[in-house]
């Protein structure tokens, strides 16, 4: 006994009656028109063509979560003070943000890291912003003397150059200072770089060892002796007065620059004798502490920088910009000093690139060899190569439209994709050859 036919029964069919029916009337369209569909491809092509030059290209596909980073230093305090007043505080009052998925905290010796992740199509700078708002509030919260800062505007893999500096005959500290306070400010100012981090070296700073014997001698204390030394490194303005016609700015100049002027500063009178800094201690210039160093290639420690790219910008074309930059800022360094590079991925990018390009022609030529040998036909065989270069550079205008760079797992793809497009092309050809073919044949037979 049949089962009766229900309309559920004949969905697929009536569903790919349909599909055959729209592809067999495309087909029939697209013979019609052939002009049309020739002046389409040549419009996609040239899109693409166009698409090409614009699109990002990096090495690697950038992972990474779409977040902002809090950075608070709060130093000489322990990971459990810093869990407590400053990370706990700004974990719970970042919470709640618009398109915020979660919030991470760490905390560690005198330093406060949160990390708020926000949604992937949320635009970065959108959420920099509603973080500041939200900051404004938290900042109330946390201890005096402690602000939190954002982190740059990079991802994950925004590392994109790495240069330290050849300076032989010249100190460490020297060789942090010139990166400090030259070269990371004059790279800073390339167009896609939103940090140049400095590494290495010396910081320089004047450090006063105070004597507690000395201090309970004179009745002093530590606070005492850093209000002094304060109090003392300023600044004041006056006013303008004119005196003959002749203008007149009032000032003092009280910055201190030297040893010997700390060493000579008052912290009290003691039977009408000033007590100094140098009567309770030593002053010295020496560098701040450090957790680590950085050593190239075991031949001791370097000075550097690391330029960070800033969020969606193209990095083949920040790595070009920051190598013109350094050029004019070699310009400037001191006689004997040089950039070493010791990391540039737009090598590996032209690698990368090369690569996929190599294999994109190897394709096309055993594709194109493939083709001729199977169907003996040349005109089939470029109808079927052409498709080639006009889908490689239509998928171009998707990976744009899409915010995709050009990497090396994109590219990859498209190598891929090559035979799935010359499949069909391959299948379409065969199948209207054979049609052909067999047309011909039944009029050879009724002519005869």
């Amino acid at each position: 006994m049949c089962s009766p036919i229900t309309a559920t029964t004949l969905l697929p069919f009536s569903n790919s009656w349909f599909v055959t029916l729209m592809i067999e009337r495309l087909i029939s369209f697209s013979l019609r028109n052939r002009f049309l569909v020739l002046l389409v491809a040549g419009g996609l092509f040239a899109a693409g063509l166009y698409s090409v030059t614009q699109s990002k290209v990096d090495a690697i596909p950038d992972l990474s979560e779409n977040q902002v980073i809090v950075f608070t230093e709060w130093m000489g305090r322990s990971p459990n003070i810093i869990e407590d007043q400053v990370t706990y505080p700004l974990v719970t009052n970042l919470q709640g943000l618009p398109e915020v998925k979660y919030v991470r905290g760490a905390s560690m010796f005198g330093m406060s890291f949160v990390y708020v992740i926000f949604e992937d199509d949320t635009d970065i700078y959108w959420a920099r912003e509603r973080v500041l708002e939200r900051l404004n509030y938290a900042s109330r919260l946390l201890p005096d003397g402690v602000t939190p800062t954002l982190g740059p505007d990079g991802t994950g893999v925004g590392h994109i150059l790495w240069y330290t500096l050849n300076a032989p005959g010249m100190d460490l500290g020297e060789q942090r200072a010139l990166q400090d306070w030259y070269i990371k400010f004059a790279l800073q100012n390339t167009r896609g770089v939103s940090e140049v981090a400095s590494f290495g070296g010396f910081q320089k700073q004047y450090q006063v060892t105070l004597n507690p014997n000395k201090l309970a001698y004179y009745g002093l204390s530590v606070p005492e002796v850093i209000r002094a030394i304060r109090s003392n490194n300023n600044e004041t303005g006056g006013r303008k007065f004119e005196m003959s016609g002749i203008g007149y700015i009032v000032k003092t100049t009280g910055y201190l620059q030297s040893i010997e002027e700390i060493e000579k500063l008052p912290l009290k009178t003691v039977n009408s004798v000033p007590v100094t800094v140098r009567d309770v201690g030593t002053v010295q210039m020496t560098g701040e502490s450090r957790l680590g160093i950085f050593d190239l290639d075991g031949e001791g420690e370097v000075v550097g920088g690391i330029v960070v790219m800033r969020y969606g910008e193209n990095a083949n074309e920040v790595i070009e910009a920051v190598k013109r930059k350094m050029e004019d800022v070699a310009k400037g360094l001191p006689e004997g000093v040089t950039f070493n590079i010791v990391y540039d991925r737009s090598e590996l990018i032209q690698e990368s690139i090369s690569s996929v390009k190599t294999t994109l022609i190897e394709e096309m030529i055993v594709v194109s060899a493939i083709v001729i040998l199977f169907l003996f036909h040349w005109r089939s065989a470029v109808s079927i190569i052409i498709q080639i270069p006009i889908t490689i550079a239509t998928s171009f205008i998707l990976l744009n439209a899409f915010g995709i760079t050009s990497n090396i797992m994109s590219l990859t793809g498209i190598a891929l994709a090559i035979g799935v497009i010359v499949d069909n092309g391959i299948i379409m050809a065969e199948n209207a050859y054979k049609h052909l073919s067999t047309r011909f044949s039944e009029l050879n037979e009724k002519n005869e």
